[in-house]
């Protein structure tokens, strides 16, 4: 590695450092090699590495972290160690650093997955084939299934999350967070969320009055996941810093509020092409539904819900945008995926078919 690079890398992680709490771990011996920093979908930092023959890939917070993000490192530890004992396709735990005195912040050691991201791009198999999309698409839902009949109490996470009374608390939750943006200098407020009083109230009217608690990874959709190189398999379930204890079908609700096609405008974001080939989201439903035992009767309800919740976390940077704290071109684009989000909150809203 050229000194550049090299000095790069160290202003990320410190090598030195680092390698010495590897040798306190038992985790290989000599120098390590091949150091990249990969591309992520967040702005947490990934480096991948090789030590005695066996592939390393690092997760941290990033350069300026914000409070907050050593606990995120050890939340997301703490549930990819406990997915550890599930079939739930996911990066496998292998070390936790909690000591911020290593590197100067919480990280962790997982495995290296060797798939794609197909918002980056399908290789030639995945990309030529709508047999083979369409295989993609189920093997998410089953996933996503495999993960929503995972009994957190026996994998270790009581008290990971309070599912008591989480579907209650949610619209609250978020009213509060959106009008949080009033900060904001510039932000023009509540109002340009178009239909927001009606979707407001029409999730406070039709709270589900049950729901089996479970694992929500908190923000699954189809970039959060890596495919198989050379089949449709899905490899893992990526991005857990928002996991939590809750109700696993707002998942399954989140998917129906990305997925292109599934009603109401498509979004600005997650370009994916080719795209034809992809199940329909109801069929995504029905996919689930033969491999879980959760009431999808209120599925309407939580897609509704996920195109709420998802339309104020993205106003948010609007928000910072029109303060001069985010640039303004990506405030712009998330808040017309904030206006297409309310859109198909309505447009489920009125549908009569589910």
């Amino acid at each position: 590695m050229g000194d550049d690079k090299l000095s790069a890398i160290n202003q990320l992680v410190n090598i030195e450092a680092l390698t010495r709490w590897m040798d306190s771990k038992n985790l290989g011996h000599g120098a390590l090699e091949n150091i990249v920093r990969l591309a992520g979908g967040t702005q947490n930092i990934l480096l991948k590495f090789v030590r005695d023959g066996n592939t390393y890939v690092l997760r941290r917070p990033p350069e300026s972290p914000r409070l907050g993000n050593d606990e995120t490192m050890l939340r997301e530890a703490t549930v990819l160690a406990a997915l550890n004992r599930s079939n739930v396709p996911h990066p496998n735990l292998i070390a936790l650093c909690d000591d911020t005195s290593v590197i100067g912040t919480v990280f962790y050691l997982m495995q290296e997955i060797k798939g794609f991201n197909v918002v980056s791009g399908m290789p030639e198999m995945h990309a030529s084939s709508r047999d083979v999309r369409r295989a993609m698409g189920l093997s998410l839902i089953d996933s996503l299934a495999a993960l929503g009949k995972v009994d957190y109490l026996e994998v270790g996470l009581d008290g990971f999350g309070n599912p008591d009374n989480f579907l209650e608390r949610q619209v609250p939750r978020w009213r509060k967070q959106l009008e949080s943006y009033s900060k904001q200098d510039g932000w023009p407020g509540p109002s340009s969320l178009p239909h927001l009083d009606v979707i407001t109230s029409y999730l406070e009217e039709n709270i589900p009055t049950t729901f089996m608690p479970g694992i929500m990874h908190g923000d699954f959709n189809i970039s959060n996941v890596m495919f198989d190189l050379e089949s449709p398999q899905l490899s893992a379930i990526v991005d857990w810093e928002l996991a939590t204890i809750g109700d696993p079908l707002l998942d399954l609700g989140w998917v129906g509020a990305t997925w292109k096609g599934s009603g109401g405008p498509d979004l600005p974001i997650l370009p994916i092409d080719p795209w034809d080939g992809f199940p329909t989201f109801e069929e995504l439903v029905v996919q689930y539904a033969q491999n879980s035992e959760r009431d999808l009767s209120n599925m309407r309800w939580y897609v509704i819900l996920a195109c709420y919740k998802l339309a104020i976390l993205l106003e948010g940077t609007h928000a910072r945008a029109c303060a001069g704290k985010a640039p303004k071109a990506t405030g712009d684009l998330l808040h017309n995926a904030t206006i297409g989000l309310m859109e198909r909150a309505l447009h489920w809203k009125n549908r009569d078919d589910i």
